[in-house]
């Protein structure tokens, strides 16, 4: 028995309707993966609000370490003998 209106697919709707259905959710799932996993992702987003956090931390450390070798660099200069 044939069909005067083409080839009918699952749940009535035409293998061509299922064929663009299919590459529709194919190109979606693609598109979150890159998202998700890609150069521009979130994952990266996330690594890098990290590092920036740790970096922020490394930059108070050192300059409370510069601040105690500049303290220690001018009580030394003060005990010098002056010329």
């Amino acid at each position: 028995m044939s069909n005067a209106k083409g080839a009918i697919g699952l749940a009535g709707l035409s293998l061509k309707a299922l064929l663009l259905t299919m590459i529709a959710i194919l190109l979606f799932g693609i598109y979150v993966g890159v998202l998700m996993y890609g150069e521009n992702s979130l994952t990266v987003l996330l690594h890098l609000r990290e590092k920036k956090s740790a970096l922020q931390e490394e930059a108070r450390m050192l300059k409370s370490q510069n601040q105690k070798l500049q303290k220690e660099y001018f009580e030394l200069k003060q005990l010098e003998p002056k010329e």
